[in-house]
């Protein structure tokens, strides 16, 4: 127990639940101790000396003298790489069957008796004692991974071999670690939502899913969502790994240094360390676009959020009856303010268990769910996977007759510390489990909820002291295969996602799910998106904030956002206008109350706070079009809707060290205030011509300028040339146009979105250009623009 423990145990005693969370925490670490024994001494093993090859259909294996190596090039260009066995299958990640191989890319010697595998877009060579290098086609060097070391227990000297059931499941393996090199101006991104970045610098990240404690900010490590998934941008190219293992880890990372010319660089470093399991990635490399549609092809397309989704949110703790919800309804309506979503929290339930209506408070949940609809409001039902362990709920008694829940390595339920008190957790990773639960959710429905918010799925077990979630030893079916914790608690939100999302498929098939996860791992977006969790309220929070929404999207997750204002505290009105402002333009725009957090309302924080908010909200709403379009373009590509301000140049490499502006899609450039009393900053601009949408400024770029940042709202440049689809003054769709600069082109891009449903989507294409000084704007395929077009900043 260290002093954070004996804070927190300290802090809990003292009442009926205090003491069952100290009981609760003590029965964890018995059982840890006496289902996972210390490790005993042990021993390193490396691959040793190549022996020999075995060439297959994209690829082969090279045989070690203590290991084996897989390398299997897919049609796409991804690379595999799996030691001691390991495939690319089973896996979690993976959005189905591993993808075809490329069977013009043949395993052939390489010099000094190393190996390599040469396709159109990828080379991998392979040295004698077992080196990994990743080129590109002209054989410039993307990643080199050195050859991987084990620890194995001493009285083990056999090779692991995973074999079907061994890589998600009981295989333990041995712990390990890899490490690489990048070119020296190389710099990493990734890892899932970071409270530090977009871009990592040097230091440690953990790979195990958090609920921390109160809000974080810049530096807390690890958060709510990780993934082992990392974006390496340098001038030589770009390239994305991942390394398919769920355990428990810490990647190291270390910038490099160039040599000014002299030729002695020193590279980038990346080092891997495992608790255990398969010792299996993946590398795409290519173009940041090219890159993450090849994520997205391998790990499965993200969810269109249905369009309401795309407005704004209002939620939280707070909501203690059906007539402060419509009081809050009527705020928004009174003042004019767009409002599309209202997610309920605790308030909601009986006893704070989950799939519950507190019919005291909430007498008729459908009636009001059917009023808020008509006027265009829909709600969200928050759901824990924390199940009260008290006889007689009819969710603890169903599950335990079906026995869903998950037990210790003895064979009993494993009780943890929840919401509701004393609970129990389902297995997520049973098919039987997540069919039980998504059998829960037509009574979501039938009480007139339109979406679910994940809560605390990393899981979180309200202990008093050590780690906040299950045992590592506690008991997961891992589809079959059988494991314990260890292997599955980065996957128990995913597994979770997966139950929620295939229910809302299945018992309302004509309409999109609107799925939110705290959680989850590689893949979340196939069902979902997220949020940023308990962000501390605070300036460095709103960075936070800003940083996790840039770093989901690079890993495949395109629709996440912070609460405006944060957790844990009572945001000024400046921070709460400013993080109004940022949300505006990110995918999920919600404000959330929490306890002690005061009100969160517009309305709450002064006339010209809420002056400054209706702008923002208005703006968001006139922007739809272009959000719904971004929304298509990300399922179809993977590209997120909010990137880096380098996604088109990552070879600028100013752009790649920026992290206080952002890119919304191919057209418009934002740049937040974050810092107290910002009322002008400064901008790095992308090659091209830029035009400030406040007021029509000009710039060129690349390079900085300084931009106006008043309180009125965010410093916005729209791209020369872009075709911008907004809404006009009378609500129909119309195209708003920057003018290309001359003897340039753009262009758009407008996705009509039919509705809810699985309806097509109609696409229009759009090209600007100037001639003789007129500016000319055409659409794809027809003989006129079928929208009216109305010229901006010329």
């Amino acid at each position: 127990m260290d002093a954070r423990d004996l804070v927190r145990s300290v802090r809990v005693v003292g009442s009926a639940r205090g003491l069952r969370s100290v009981r609760s925490a003590w029965r964890r670490r018995r059982a840890d101790v006496a289902a996972l024994p210390p490790r005993g001494t042990e021993r390193a093993r490396v691959p040793g000396p190549a022996q020999g090859a075995d060439p297959q259909p994209g690829g082969g294996v090279v045989r070690f003298t203590r290991s084996s190596l897989r390398v299997r090039v897919a049609a796409g260009g991804a690379v595999f790489c799996g030691w001691d066995g390991a495939g690319p299958e089973p896996s979690y990640a993976l959005a189905g069957p591993c993808p075809e191989v490329d069977e013009r890319a043949v395993l052939e010697p390489d010099t000094d008796g190393g190996w390599r595998v040469v396709s159109e877009r990828v080379t991998v060579a392979v040295s004698r004692l077992g080196a990994v290098e990743v080129r590109t086609p002209g054989g410039v060097v993307l990643r080199r991974d050195l050859p991987p070391r084990w620890w194995e227990p001493s009285g083990d000297r056999s090779v692991p071999a995973p074999g079907p059931g061994g890589p998600a499941g009981e295989m333990a393996g041995a712990r390990w670690m890899q490490r690489s090199e990048v070119p020296a101006d190389a710099r990493f991104f990734g890892l899932g939502g970071r409270s530090a970045g977009p871009r990592l610098r040097d230091g440690s990240y953990r790979l195990w899913n958090t609920g921390p404690e109160g809000g974080f900010g810049p530096g807390d490590d690890p958060l709510h969502l990780t993934m082992p998934v990392q974006l390496v941008v340098a001038d030589a190219g770009t390239h994305l790994v991942f390394h398919d293992n769920s355990w428990d880890g810490t990647v190291t990372l270390a910038e490099g240094e160039e040599g000014n010319g002299s030729g002695h660089d020193r590279p980038g470093r990346c080092g891997l360390r495992m608790d255990g399991g398969p010792l299996r990635y993946w590398v795409i490399v290519g173009t940041p676009a090219r890159v993450l549609h090849g994520w997205t092809a391998l790990t499965g397309a993200p969810v269109l959020p249905p369009p309401w989704a795309l407005g704004h949110h209002h939620g939280g703790s707070g909501f203690g009856d059906e007539a402060e919800v419509r009081r809050v309804v009527a705020g928004y309506r009174e003042r004019d303010l767009p409002l599309s979503g209202l997610h309920l929290d605790l308030d909601v339930r009986q006893g704070h268990r989950p799939f519950t209506v507190d019919t005291g408070r909430f007498p008729d949940l459908p009636g009001l769910a059917a009023r808020l609809r008509a006027d265009g409001v829909r709600l969200v039902s928050s759901v824990d996977p924390a199940v009260g362990a008290q006889p007689g709920g009819a969710v603890y008694d169903g599950g335990t007759r079906e026995d869903v829940f998950v037990r210790d390595a003895r064979g009993r339920v494993v009780r943890g510390m929840g919401r509701p008190g004393e609970a129990v957790f389902p297995d997520f990773t049973d098919p039987r489990v997540r069919k039980w639960w998504g059998g829960l959710y037509p009574e979501l429905l039938a009480q007139g909820f339109s979406g679910v918010c994940h809560d605390r799925c990393e899981p979180v077990s309200s202990v008093a002291f050590g780690e906040r979630t299950l045992p590592r030893s506690a008991r997961h079916d891992l589809e079959g295969r059988g494991g314990d914790h260890r292997a599955a608690h980065n996957l128990y939100a995913l597994a979770m996602a997966r139950a929620g999302y295939e229910a809302l498929r299945e018992h309302r098939p004509a309409a999109r799910p609107f799925l939110l996860s705290r959680s989850g791992w590689a893949g979340l977006q196939r069902y979902g998106g997220s949020w940023s969790g308990e962000v501390a309220t605070g300036w460095p929070g709103l960075r936070a904030s800003l940083s996790s929404v840039l770093g989901l999207g690079l890993c495949g997750v395109p629709y996440s956002g912070p609460d405006v204002g944060g957790t844990g505290g009572v945001p000024s009105p400046e921070l709460y206008l400013r993080w109004f402002q940022l949300a505006a333009y990110l995918p999920l725009f919600r404000t959330r109350a929490e306890p002690g957090g005061g009100r969160r309302e517009p309305w709450e924080f002064g006339p010209e706070v809420l002056a400054h908010a209706a702008a923002a909200l208005r703006e968001r709403q006139r922007l739809m079009p272009y959000f719904l379009t971004l929304a298509h373009v990300a399922r179809r590509s993977g590209a997120p809707y909010v990137r880096p301000v380098w996604w088109r140049q990552p070879q600028d490499r100013a752009l790649r060290d920026c992290e206080d502006a952002f890119l919304l899609g191919d057209s418009l450039l934002v740049a937040p205030a974050l810092a107290e009393g910002v009322r002008e900053r400064s901008v790095p601009l992308p090659r091209g011509r830029w035009y400030e949408t406040a007021s029509g400024r000009v710039h060129e770029g690349p390079g900085r300028v300084r931009v106006a940042a008043p309180t009125a709202h965010p410093a916005v440049l729209a791209r020369a040339g872009s075709v911008l689809p907004v809404v006009g003054a009378d609500g129909a769709v119309e195209l708003e146009v920057w003018p290309p600069a001359p003897g340039r082109s753009g262009g758009g891009l407008l996705i009509t979105d039919p509705g809810d449903g699985g309806d097509q989507p109609s696409v229009a294409r759009f090209t600007t250009r100037l001639r003789e000084g007129r500016l000319v704007v055409e659409q794809e395929g027809a003989d006129e623009v079928g929208f009216r077009v109305r010229v901006r900043g010329g």
